[in-house]
């Protein structure tokens, strides 16, 4: 979940100036001051050290920047997501998606911009807005409470996100699963992409998963989603701290502006989604997946061209089991007839990616990791502007106001 990443920007000294907008200045050792002033050096301004946690936004800022920076920057690179779940999300070779530019191309020709590039934009942006002020509700809460108890600032900065992903995540997963079929989907009853799915709309899309397979459909890929999500903040957090170290040491100064600031968010969490792609593709395919297999007598272009038929299941009330659930995403005209579909294992992550090279090779494990490395990068700097414009803006304009006086 991209939620994650966000706690990688406060986990250090620099980065927590982000979100506390406070400033860290250190007294100068005394065996320091006094050798300056032996050499006649003028005299010594001590420089007084400030708590980077004594200007704390107050909890309903942080979270409506966190939720409107988050949720911006998700739907401005929603086409770009539709576009990596298509190429992610058919196991079959060769691919009907090849590169980005010609899964744009395809999906706009074939189905338009509104029910084909943003497709599944509405749970998307439900989930997206509830997650991240969820996520920074429980994040600066957590923090805080580490931090007073002291908690060692480095330790509380990590821990705290960890608890914010496993808070945000109930109310984030069931968007995604959502979004995911109806992204995959394209447009109802879509001629050129068989994908299984035949949802009228998101709610008819909620009806009917769990009339035919069970609310705890709503909820395929929970483990798998922070299997993907926590290595990849742990990895954005090493990549960010060393670009940022490279960007002082080259601006001679611990400011280093915010171009860089964007530049190093940016490049992290490209790199960092660039290797964390096996797992997001593991991810797409278990949230993806569902109950009814085509047999190979059946006519592929039957239920995707008959409007009266909309259910994802043969059989409704009675959903077959979880386990080994195969996924039928790809066009019927590019479709090998010697390649089945992938049948993944739902329960497991290491499965999965296990069935996943052995069907499709390395190249299976990286099925969009062009329009992932975009997304990730793009969306991490659109989300730390606005995050830090939202709580400068908030800060001179308060929304409320306790009555001892302080700001909520």
């Amino acid at each position: 979940m991209v939620l994650a990443r966000v706690a990688n920007f406060f986990s250090s000294d620099s980065t927590t100036n982000l979100v506390d907008n406070g400033q860290k200045r250190r007294s100068l050792p005394m065996e320091s001051v006094g050798a300056l002033s032996s050499q006649g050096a003028g005299p010594v301004v001590e420089v007084e050290e400030v708590d980077e946690e004594a200007a704390r936004p107050p909890y309903l800022h942080a979270m409506l920047a966190g939720g409107i920076g988050g949720t911006t920057g998700d739907m401005l690179m929603h086409s770009l997501d539709t576009v990596k779940t298509r190429q992610q999300g058919d196991p079959h070779m060769p691919p009907k998606y090849t590169s980005m530019g010609n899964t744009y191309y395809t999906i706009w020709r074939q189905e338009g911009i509104r029910k084909g590039l943003y497709g599944g934009v509405q749970p998307a942006f439900l989930g997206s807005f509830a997650g991240t002020v969820l996520f920074f509700g429980a994040y600066e809460w957590s923090k805080r409470q580490m931090i007073d108890l002291g908690v060692a600032p480095s330790v509380s900065y990590f821990s705290a996100g960890l608890i914010a992903d496993l808070a945000a995540a109930p109310a984030y997963v069931p968007s995604e699963v959502l979004k995911t079929r109806l992204q995959l989907q394209g447009r109802h009853n879509n001629p050129h992409f068989n994908s299984g799915y035949n949802y009228r709309s998101t709610m008819h899309a909620i009806h009917t998963i769990v009339r035919t397979e069970g609310a705890g459909a709503l909820y395929y890929g929970y483990k798998a989603t922070l299997w993907r999500d926590l290595p990849f903040s742990a990895l954005q957090f090493a990549f960010y701290e060393e670009e940022r170290g490279m960007a002082k040491r080259y601006m001679g100064s611990n400011s280093i502006g915010l171009p860089l600031e964007i530049l190093t968010a940016a490049t992290a969490g490209g790199m960092a989604g660039v290797i964390t792609t096996p797992l997001d593709v593991v991810k797409t395919r278990i949230q993806t997946q569902h109950n009814d297999v085509p047999s190979a007598s059946t006519k592929p272009q039957s239920a995707a061209l008959t409007p009266s038929k909309h259910t994802s299941s043969p059989k409704p009330g009675k959903p077959p089991p979880a386990q080994n659930r195969p996924i039928s995403t790809s066009s019927p005209s590019t479709t090998l007839r010697t390649h089945g579909a992938a049948t993944l294992d739902t329960s497991s992550v290491l499965t999965g990616l296990k069935i996943i090279y052995k069907t499709e090779g390395v190249a299976g494990w990286f099925r969009g990791v062009g329009p992932r490395f975009v997304w990730t990068s793009v969306q991490s700097g659109t989300m730390l502007v606005l995050y830090q414009t939202l709580l400068r803006w908030f800060e001179d304009h308060p929304l409320s106001r306790r009555g001892n006086g302080d700001f909520v």
